[in-house]
């Protein structure tokens, strides 16, 4: 194990794989973000009859 720091810098590829893991982090949110669901900074949206019944249409 010992060589492969040999063949890569300990220093780089440690910076490497914090970036690499920080934007996935950064991209899972954003799309757990754009669903219904998992959108927990607005929460899940209201459907058409509940909006129509708090309206007074229905």
């Amino acid at each position: 194990m010992w060589r492969v720091w040999l063949l890569f810098d300990p220093r780089r590829s440690l910076i490497a794989l914090f970036v690499f893991l920080f934007v996935l982090a950064i991209l899972i949110h954003f799309i757990l973000l754009s669903t219904d669901r998992f959108n927990w900074i607005e929460g899940p949206a209201a459907s058409a009859m509940q909006v129509a019944r708090m309206a007074g249409f229905a």
